[in-house]
């Protein structure tokens, strides 16, 4: 599809989200360009970034600013401009709308109201940065930035989840932030876990290294970070969760382990069968040890 061709239902306009080059402006897409010169109105995280994509394809459509201290308030106004039939195209900063982005805010309202909502998809920094890292993408957890230092008790929480995390994890950071991001996963999930860190993507400078959260803290603590970061982090994996629940259990007594079980409801031949199975020894091994 070229273009608008759905006006949506019941004269309503169409909100259509709109991937924009996280770099290079050549990966922007054909589909994109034509709904971007096509429709009444163009929601923008940043006018001024979003200005310069315009000018440079020679697109003229009016734009207005949506971004995280308006995306309450000024939900409302584009919601009434879909809703008398006019079509708007919703662009980030870089990248795909909504993603880690105010504009899940008003894609959300759009469903509520029966406002029909597209993607055009394309450029995402999350998948590009999986993509180059050869770290496994069979499975990942996308974080975005994490909460900053003054907001220590959710940032902890957070941190401590990841730790357990067995999937592939993926982090957004600014170039202000990165020491103490670094600094911080390193103390909770151990300098040893591998890592990709991603700058500057499909830019001028792209570059992507592949070592260890200690040596990449290490390394910024003796060079300036410079540019956008994505940070593409290896999960525990579900033999790390095992080797870790194996240790917990033997660290605790036969009897308590039993009892964890019985205290779940199970009556003590099954609490029994499960230790034993936790433990990797027999049920008659649980019961010399119980006696």
């Amino acid at each position: 599809m070229t273009g608008i061709e759905n006006k949506g239902k019941a004269g309503c306009g169409t909100l259509y989200l709109c991937a924009t080059p996280i770099g290079n402006l050549g990966d922007i897409t054909a589909r994109v360009l034509d709904t971007l010169a096509a429709v009444d109105v163009i929601a923008a995280e940043d006018t001024r970034n979003t200005r310069h994509l315009l000018t440079h394809f020679d697109i003229h459509t009016k734009l207005t600013s949506y971004h995280e201290h308006n995306r309450v308030e000024k939900a409302g106004e584009l919601i009434s401009l879909l809703e008398s039939g006019q079509d708007i195209a919703l662009v980030t900063d870089a990248g795909t709308p909504a993603i880690s982005d105010p504009g899940e805010v008003l894609v959300d309202l759009c469903h509520e109201a029966g406002i029909p909502v597209t993607s055009l998809p394309g450029p995402s920094a999350v998948i590009t940065a999986l993509s180059l890292s050869g770290i496994s993408a069979r499975r990942f957890a996308f974080e975005g930035f994490l909460p900053g230092r003054e907001d220590k008790k959710t940032r902890r929480t957070i941190l401590e989840a990841l730790k357990e995390e067995p999937r592939t994890i993926v982090l957004y950071e600014a170039p202000h932030h990165l020491r103490a991001l670094l600094a911080d996963l390193s103390e909770a999930l151990g300098g040893g876990r591998r890592l990709a860190v991603c700058r500057e993507l499909t830019k001028r400078f792209e570059e992507v290294t592949r070592t260890t959260l200690s040596e990449a803290d290490a390394f910024y603590r003796d060079n300036e970070p410079r540019g956008e970061y994505v940070l593409v982090i290896e999960g525990i994996g579900l033999e790390g969760q095992r080797q870790r629940a194996q240790k917990a259990w033997e660290e605790m007594s036969v009897a308590d382990h039993v009892a964890h079980y019985e205290a779940q409801g199970l009556d003590r031949k099954e609490a029994m069968k499960c230790a034993a199975r936790d433990r990797g020894i027999s049920k008659s091994e649980v019961y010399k040890e119980l006696l």
